[in-house]
Formats: C-alpha cells, sequence, structure tokens
C-alpha cells in the first residue's frame, strides 16, 4: 500500500510456510520438491532453498491480480516533478489546533477528484470491451499491512472537504490494520492513488478494470530555478499510469498537468 503520515510513507496499498526438501537434479537439469500437488521447478545453477513458502492466501489474491492487470490492459506510465512547498506549509497550518492531522495524501486526493471533473475520461472501468464512464468519483487507496496489500474506497469523494476525507480516509485505514474492512469498504473504485513515500517514484499497477492510477514518492528539498535565481523547494515526484487501450497520451499528459 510504515509508521510516519501517509505524506512521507506508504498509504500504499494491495495484499498479501513450512519447510520442504529439494529432490535431486533431474535428467533434465531442474530439481523438483516431491511436496505438493504442483511441484516448485528450480532453473539448474540454482543453490538449494533454504525454504519454500507456498502462494496463497492475500497474497495469491493479489498475485493474481496484478498478473490479470498486466495481461488485460496496455499500461503506460508518464512522470512529473511537482513544488508542494506551498501546499505542505498550508496543510500543517490547517492541521494546527485540530484532532485530525492533514496530510499530503488528503490533498492529493481532494486534488485528484477535482482534476477528474475535468478528466472523465480517467474515471472510468473498461469492461468486456465497453468503457464504463462513472460521474460519481470513488477513489481507492493503497493500506500497507504486514501481510500484504489492501485498497479501501474513499466514496464520492468530489464532494468531501480536505478534513473530510483525512477524517474518512484515517477510519478505513484504522479498519484495515484491526481486519474489521467490510466488502463495501474495499469496492466500487473508479480511481486509486498509491503513496510510497520511501522512494522517488514508481509504477503502480492498475487496479482490475480501472484506467487509471496515481503513484505518489517522497517530497524533498532540493535547489530549482525560479525567476531565474536558485532556491530550495520541496519537491515531489508523481507517476500517472493509464490503459493506453482508453486514455490517450495527451489526455493523461493534460491530467497531471492539472
Amino acid at each position: 500500500t510504515p509508521s510516519a503520515p501517509p505524506s512521507s510513507r506508504a498509504v500504499v496499498c494491495s495484499t498479501k510456510a513450512s519447510s520442504i526438501s529439494v529432490s535431486p537434479t533431474s535428467p533434465s537439469g531442474s530439481r523438483n520438491s516431491p511436496v505438493g500437488p504442483t511441484a516448485p521447478t528450480l532453473a539448474a545453477g540454482l543453490p538449494e532453498p533454504v525454504r519454500t513458502t507456498p502462494l496463497g492466501g492475500i497474497r495469491k489474491t493479489i498475485a493474481d491480480h496484478m498478473r490479470g492487470s498486466i495481461a488485460a490492459t496496455a499500461q503506460l506510465s508518464f512522470f512529473l516533478e511537482m513544488d508542494v512547498t506551498d501546499v505542505q506549509r498550508l496543510r500543517r497550518e490547517a492541521s494546527s489546533g485540530v484532532s485530525t492531522t492533514v496530510a499530503l495524501a488528503h490533498v492529493l486526493i481532494k486534488a485528484c477528484a477535482e482534476t477528474l471533473k475535468r478528466h472523465p475520461e480517467h474515471n472510468t472501468v473498461l469492461s468486456n470491451g465497453n468503457i464504463l464512464h462513472f460521474d460519481e468519483i470513488n477513489i481507492g487507496f493503497a493500506v500497507a499491512l504486514s501481510e500484504g496489500l489492501i485498497v479501501p474506497v474513499l466514496k464520492q469523494v468530489d464532494g468531501k472537504s480536505i478534513p473530510e476525507i483525512a477524517g474518512e480516509m484515517d477510519e478505513l485505514a484504522g479498519k484495515a490494520r484491526d481486519g474489521k474492512l467490510l466488502s463495501d469498504d474495499v469496492s466500487g473504485g473508479t480511481f486509486t492513488i498509491s503513496v510510497l513515500g520511501s522512494v522517488d517514484g514508481f509504477t503502480p499497477i492498475l487496479n482490475a478494470g480501472q484506467d487509471a492510477i496515481v503513484g505518489v514518492g517522497r517530497s524533498v528539498e532540493k535547489p530549482v530555478v525560479r525567476k531565474g535565481e536558485v532556491v530550495v523547494r520541496e519537491m515531489l515526484t508523481v507517476s500517472l499510469t493509464v490503459d493506453h487501450q482508453v486514455i490517450d497520451g495527451a489526455a493523461a499528459a493534460s491530467f497531471l498537468r492539472r
């Protein structure tokens, strides 16, 4: 989907051993384990594994979804470096003296909702050769759990204020960590944002059916040129991954520039 706020850690998100021995090398040069209905096969030259863990549970579900997403879409990513100096200052001021801290992730989710109203082609789902368009903007956000990632969904985000988004997002993230999410909490998403504040940038994989996802890296202070002068600003790298079957490069670039 980390202990620091969503703006600097993972608001990241999507999912989830016993030891077995490995048989001697087969005539074909591979080594097969006798355990399980389908024995793992190792390429020739690999060392003996110290442990083999079946791909199951939530991790298997995630793997199936990720593989299915890659197979069914033409994923293309775009990157943009953004100046968030003023946004960081304003959200810190907004957090002063209130019970709910406004994190950068909350601001970015609201920004995505407003941008989706101007670029509705990104608020779509591809289903059986049909592009489904939605007026309702439901944004999923990734939450990192010890067993994997899960994506709760904020419903009708365009009608919510940033403090409302912050409160609801914190509530859903808490339910995710406590294992109390309901099916309605993780369904109905039309767009997704994934925040991973420990890297400069990354390209998250599209959620099944959805046509766009935003990936947010860490914000760092660096020297930049403003009006011919070198100044220190807080910069953030954002990626937008789209299904190129549905969204053209010009439309994706315009979305990011918003």
